[in-house]
């Protein structure tokens, strides 16, 4: 196993982090892969609050004489923070399911924008984080991101954050925080954590065969997978890459690759490999936006790189998956950012230089994304997880 330091700490975090967002049902099973992966170095294990069971069953193998071995990330969800007592009501359940009297790593679970934060911090956050360092409660602090690049930023000038998380694969190089997000926010000395390196799986088992073609073409022969992670890792920013690993075939593959990727490895035949696959994805894409963000800001709040990102997953991913990114990026915040918001101002069309009939493809993304399902899940969102 390959390890990475985080310069904020002096830890050595293994390059290969345990997602557990999706454990096997199977107790026997879950133990089963959890020793294995420390057995064999993996010593980062992410979960969360709102995982069903998942800290539960982390914590239960743990207890097994493990705890001192690994590093736990877990994550608060903000929108069940209503009251300054929720901090701890919330962060004692978790210490209690994960058997344990510190977390090392602790996440604010999915922010969408600076208000979030903004909100945490008048109801008593800052102090609240202080005192748990104080007393070694919790490790460090970070927050996980889904959303576009503008957010981002501000989020990480927010506050001096020991550990960001946020989503980042060869598919998503210039979507959602992307590269330039994941370069700004290493700049700043924070560590970074990968998730989603396979798109939940959609990078191995639902690409076009003229993916695989390009592949098995290579002169190196390596799965699907193992040309993904070996592309994250092949960033120095990176420190660590979750993988949600629910099979011993997953594991072991994922830990032999975890074991040779280092970064700056990838020779230049290999980085063309990926540019020989997004070809072939681009030509399944609906609009031929590149997230530059010249766009931006749209006087209606629209993010625009986000509904079109969202728009072209429909042809990757299938229209569900997909409608559930651009819910969760679009409607979980404050001021929502969705495609219908657009008035076709024209303003964007100006500045863009693919010359994308923005307001025509922004109301067709919104026909497709913006189905009754999509509206009535924005109207829960909006009213049980509201931020504000």
């Amino acid at each position: 196993m390959l390890y990475r330091k985080n310069m904020k700490n002096g830890d050595e975090l293994s390059i290969l982090g345990f997602g557990c967002m999706r454990f096997p049902r199977k107790f026997a099973d879950i133990q089963e892969q959890i020793v294995y992966a420390i057995e064999n170095g993996v010593n980062y294990f992410d979960t969360a609050y709102i995982y069903p069971g998942s800290e539960e069953n982390l914590g239960a193998v743990l207890a097994q004489g493990y705890r001192d071995r690994v590093k736990i990330a877990t994550k608060m969800p903000p929108y069940l923070i209503r009251k300054t007592v929720d901090f701890d009501k919330i962060f004692n359940n978790q210490l209690r399911r994960l058997q344990t009297d510190h977390i090392d790593y602790y996440y604010m679970h999915m922010l969408t924008e600076v208000s979030v934060w903004e909100r945490l911090t008048a109801l008593g956050v800052l102090d609240w984080i202080a005192e748990k360092k104080r007393t070694g409660a919790i490790g460090q602090v970070g927050f996980s991101y889904h959303g576009g690049r503008e957010e981002f930023v501000k989020l990480a000038d927010a506050y001096d954050w020991d550990i960001c998380l946020m989503q980042y694969n060869y598919l998503d190089e210039h979507n959602q925080a992307g590269k330039s997000g994941l370069e700004y926010i290493a700049a700043k000395g924070i560590p970074v954590a990968i998730m989603e390196p396979l798109r939940g799986g959609k990078l191995v088992t639902r690409l076009p065969k003229e993916v695989y073609r390009v592949w098995d073409n290579a002169s190196v022969q390596r799965s699907p997978a193992e040309w993904a992670l070996r592309w994250i890792w092949n960033h120095p920013e990176v420190t660590v890459v979750l993988s949600g690993m629910n099979s011993m075939a997953m594991l072991e593959e994922n830990i032999r690759v975890a074991s040779e990727a280092e970064a700056n490895s990838l020779s230049g035949p290999d980085l063309a490999l990926f540019e020989d696959v997004r070809q072939v994805l681009n030509e399944t894409i609906v609009v031929p936006c590149t997230a530059c963000g010249y766009c931006l800001p749209c006087p209606q709040g629209v993010d625009i790189p986000t509904c079109f990102a969202c728009y072209n997953n429909t042809r990757v991913e299938g229209k569900w998956p997909a409608r559930k990114g651009y819910l969760m990026q679009t409607s979980f915040k404050n001021a929502t950012t969705n495609a219908s918001l657009c008035t076709r101002c024209g303003r964007c069309e100006q500045h863009c230089p693919q010359n994308i009939a923005i307001g025509e493809q922004l109301a067709l993304a919104a026909k497709v994304l913006e189905v009754p399902v999509y509206k009535a899940a924005r109207f829960f969102a909006r009213k049980f997880m509201s931020m504000g």
